[in-house]
């Protein structure tokens, strides 16, 4: 039944299982990028003080844990934070930059969805547009029937055919219906996971970058 249906289901298929593909390579890297929340990258000695002066510390600490942080969201917030810091010197703004790198982070998640959100929209029109084809397909045969069918029982027996590709036709959109809401389950439970996860890097950022940060007497004298 499934090859008599015509080229439908196969883009059906195809885009079901490409979005798929990019659902569960979404996983794994969510999956890896969920690691980097158990290394902790400043020392919890309470009388150490994130400055301008012990940046490098924490930034070799995160070195220490991974070989390139800009594949890590977490530390390639850090880095980009604490680089701004001891470049400039400015502990003020590293809260600011913090704010406005996990802004931007949201920003890519959001996009990096672009292309799933339109597959879910395009595979029940996909469907609809099979089962247009299929109600064309069985009317035209509808006509043929009454043309060439003199008795009733001749056109009983014909129209079991034309019912049959009815049938055939809406399945077309059933199958791309449940294939849509499957996908876009498995969309919502995995956005749900990657906002909990970004939110989870903001808080480890505040606790303990935020936190840990003092403005030195030597700032204070430059800012005046």
């Amino acid at each position: 039944m499934f090859t008599r249906r015509g080229f439908i289901p196969y883009l059906i298929c195809f885009f079901s299982f490409w979005s798929l593909s990019i659902l569960f390579i979404k996983y794994r890297k969510l999956s890896f990028q969920k690691k980097s929340l158990a290394y902790i990258v400043v020392p919890s000695d309470t009388s150490f003080v994130l400055s301008s002066t012990t940046v490098d510390t924490v930034i070799d600490n995160i070195y220490e844990c991974v070989d390139d942080p800009r594949h890590f969201v977490l530390f390639n917030r850090i880095i980009i934070a604490l680089s701004n810091l001891r470049n400039l010197g400015r502990v003020t703004d590293v809260d600011e930059i913090l704010r406005s790198q996990a802004v931007h982070d949201e920003s890519s998640m959001e996009t990096s969805y672009a292309l799933l959100s339109g597959f879910i929209w395009a595979i029940p029109v996909l469907g609809f547009i099979g089962t247009v084809l299929g109600l064309s397909q069985a009317i035209g045969g509808f006509g043929k029937v009454l043309q060439t069918s003199e008795e009733l029982s001749q056109i009983k027996t014909s129209l079991q055919g034309v019912t049959g590709g009815l049938a055939t036709a809406f399945e077309t959109t059933l199958q791309a219906l449940i294939a849509a809401l499957f996908i876009q389950l498995i969309l919502t439970f995995l956005k749900k996971s990657e906002e909990e996860f970004l939110d989870s890097c903001s808080e480890y950022c505040i606790t303990n970058i935020v936190n840990k940060l003092r403005i030195m007497p030597f700032e204070t004298q430059n800012d005046n």
